[in-house]
């Protein structure tokens, strides 16, 4: 347990004669907006230590660590540690490789949990009896330091083995764009205007609805960042799409939702009622909408199915599983001709499957029932249209 400057220092020195560092954390978000991180594990192949952020509050010395590229970050389902990481110490450890990640290009099912993961690659069954652990809460017991720990001990070793494996099968560069992209800043900021388009049933209101919903999610965002509170602990989900439904004209008028009187002060009700009727005022033009498909698009569900097949077939032949590979909704959307936010027409996925679902869509490739097993084959040119795609 490090807990003091110079031992921190003394473990950065040992770290960066490595090539490898895992990294964990733990944290605590029930009664905050901002996470608050309460402790660091870090591991190289030879050593495992937990930083303790609540007795050494530098921790500018991790930079180093974290950005050297030289040295390869190991996570296991990264995304939360990184967004903690960035809020807490201003930066994104590059370069990374996630192992819940790359074990589905090893036949393991998409969102693998890390101790299934660590007993089916080196056969180590780790105990869960701290996982509902309040590590806010000092001093640690030595069977919560040891769960903490474990959540590094192993992933050097997993990385040894699964590198090993996806060399084996010449895919270790396939996930290269998916690492970077996680230590891209981009995908950890989160504009308060944006926020309305995740709100609980915001698609039951209309555009003017919609532009209140985005003015006071936004208002509800800054607020809960401001107070350090959970969002839900200013206006609920329901109370401001109910809100922004009854189009209040005055403080008694939004008092009617359920609730709203009780949590929300009057001088928070009367910002509320501004931020709704600045929406009123707006120019229509501006008003928000929801992405979704125009109604008059073609329906697609045959084409969808045909690529489905086609899209198990390469799973199961190459040991991915099929939601690694394609979601429903880019299925649908190559259906309907929309390439632009399409994965599977990128990088490993485009030349496992993508570009097939392209020829399949514009009738160059056919799919066959053959001793009861599915069989792809080339059309002829006589008999399929002109390819299109976004390469066309």
């Amino acid at each position: 347990m490090i807990t003091e400057q110079t031992q921190l220092d003394a473990f950065v020195e040992h770290a960066r004669a490595h090539k490898v560092l895992a990294i964990d954390t733990e944290f605590m978000r029930e009664k905050t907006y901002w996470p608050k991180l309460c402790l660091i594990q870090l591991a190289t192949p030879e050593r495992a230590v937990a930083v303790d952020p609540l007795r050494l509050h530098d921790l500018s010395a991790l930079n180093v660590l974290f950005q050297d590229e030289n040295i390869l970050k190991l996570f296991h389902a990264s995304r939360q540690d990184l967004e903690i990481i960035n809020i807490e110490m201003g930066c994104l450890p590059a370069p990374i490789f996630d192992t819940q990640i790359a074990a589905a290009l090893l036949g393991h099912t998409t969102q693998i949990g890390y101790g299934p993961l660590v007993m089916n690659e080196l056969g180590v069954h780790l105990k869960k009896a701290d996982s509902y652990t309040d590590w806010s809460r000092r001093p640690l017991t030595k069977s919560q330091l040891q769960y903490a720990l474990d959540d590094v001990i192993y992933l050097p070793k997993l990385y040894d083995s699964m590198s090993r494996k996806l060399k084996k099968l010449n895919r270790m560069d396939w996930l290269a764009s998916d690492f970077r992209d996680l230590s891209d800043p981009s995908n950890y900021e989160k504009p308060p205007e944006e926020r309305f388009l995740h709100l609980k049933r915001v698609n039951q209101l209309n555009q003017q609805q919609l532009a209140c919903a985005r003015n006071v999610a936004a208002w509800r965002e800054r607020k809960a960042m401001k107070r350090n509170i959970p969002r839900k602990w200013v206006l609920t989900d329901e109370q401001l799409v109910e809100i922004c439904k009854r189009e209040p004209q005055s403080i008694d008028e939004l008092f009617m939702v359920r609730g709203v009187d009780r949590i929300l002060k009057l001088d928070d009700a009367r910002e509320v009622l501004r931020e709704c009727q600045a929406a009123y005022r707006e120019d229509p033009e501006t008003w928000p909408e929801l992405p979704r498909p125009a109604k008059s698009e073609r329906n697609v569900d045959a084409q969808v199915d045909l690529m489905t097949a086609l899209v198990r077939l390469r799973a199961r032949e190459n040991n991915v599983a099929f939601q690694v590979l394609v979601s429903h909704d880019e299925l649908v959307h190559i259906a309907r001709g929309h390439y632009e936010r399409c994965d599977v027409l990128k990088g490993w996925r485009k030349r496992m499957v993508g570009d097939e679902l392209l020829k399949l869509v514009n009738g160059e490739l056919a799919l066959r029932i053959e001793d009861g097993n599915l069989k792809v084959t080339r059309r002829s040119r006589s008999s399929s249209r002109k390819p299109k795609g976004p390469d066309a």
